[in-house]
């Protein structure tokens, strides 16, 4: 009697433990969310991606390069680019997959990558605002704006524009950009909008999302009529180096409970790139512009950044910023002024 006990012990252990890691293994599969299914091809297409050599980034190039895009992989860490490109090269069997460097926090970096592509290249058919900063400790751009607000949109606000006229002459083109639902705890700081006087990781990091959200409705109005669209995206919680400043997932402590528990709501780098891959390659998309995506479907955004005045406030600040206002180069001032 004891041992068939014991037996019918461990028959429902192992029973409790198989349906514990089938139900995770299901949840996780749940929580990979929407996939873009459509297998239109991308051959020919021009594209580039900044911050493509890990995580989604990585990810979206493989996917397109499969798709027999001509990807050009802007990346500010040319070991880990090179490095990328020849996986992807080998991986998706195409060779037009290149490395180009590109330095979101650095002015010139960024210039410097703009004047090199349209010299290789007279068009340009889909631009991917991808690389990103999250919770980091402050630090400063070359030019000395604050990290997150500085890469996550300053960077590719002038990266963006610079290549306008690329985008114009090569339409229909699409510019996508990869925000977060972290836009619906942003506010945009018009009195410290550099958090000098007060910085917080999390709150830099949901304005440098809300204001990729208030870009893409800007730059949207600005575009009508070119042929040229933009959409913005939430790629959802993806497992990536993004997270490495956050001590939360990277402490001796994470790594043996926290992480594991986290992980099934978690989404892989893979399927974090599928609403990218939508927004970029769909056919049902063109013409579509100004809108947010996520999981390969439309959402509405937060009330703040459907804020107009704010969006044109911005677009000056970020004007001014970045020398695109035409108007003699000074020592940047982070003094801003309210416009409305």
């Amino acid at each position: 009697m004891a041992f068939a006990f014991l037996q019918n012990t461990k028959v429902v252990a192992v029973s409790a433990v198989g349906t514990i890691v089938g139900l995770t293994l299901m949840l996780k599969d749940y929580m990979q969310g929407g996939r873009f299914k459509n297998p239109v091809m991308a051959e020919g297409k021009v594209v580039v991606i900044t911050g493509a050599n890990t995580g989604i980034g990585k990810e979206t190039a493989l996917e397109l390069a499969k798709r027999k895009a001509h990807v050009y992989m802007a990346c500010r860490d040319m070991e880990k680019c090179e490095q990328a490109r020849t996986e992807i090269v080998l991986e998706s069997k195409n060779k037009y997959v290149y490395c180009r460097e590109c330095d979101l926090s650095s002015f010139d970096s960024i210039r410097k990558f703009v004047v090199n592509f349209q010299h290789e290249r007279d068009r340009l058919d889909i631009l991917i605002n991808n690389a990103g900063v999250m919770r980091c400790p402050r630090t400063v751009t070359k030019e000395g704006i604050e990290m997150q607000f500085g890469v996550n949109h300053i960077g590719h606000f002038l990266l963006t524009n610079l290549l306008l006229d690329t985008l114009k002459a090569s339409a229909p083109s699409r510019i996508v950009v990869v925000s977060s639902l972290a836009h619906v705890r942003g506010e945009i700081n018009i009195t410290d909008l550099n958090s000098e006087k007060n910085y917080e990781r999390g709150k830099a990091y949901n304005q440098s999302k809300l204001a990729n959200v208030l870009f893409t409705r800007e730059l949207a109005k600005k575009l009508q009529g070119t042929g040229v669209t933009v959409n913005a995206l939430h790629p959802g919680v993806v497992d990536t180096e993004l997270m490495r400043h956050m001590s939360l997932f990277t402490s001796f402590f994470s790594g043996l409970i926290v992480k594991p528990l986290m992980w099934p709501f978690f989404k892989s780098p893979k399927s974090g790139a599928q609403t990218t891959l939508y927004c970029a390659l769909e056919p049902e998309l063109e013409g579509v512009s100004g809108q947010y995506f996520s999981d390969c479907a439309p959402k509405e955004v937060a009330e703040a950044a459907k804020n107009d005045n704010v969006a044109k406030w911005l677009w000056s600040v970020s004007e001014k910023w970045t020398g695109l206002d035409h108007k003699p180069p000074n020592r940047i001032s982070f003094a801003v002024q309210l416009l409305y």
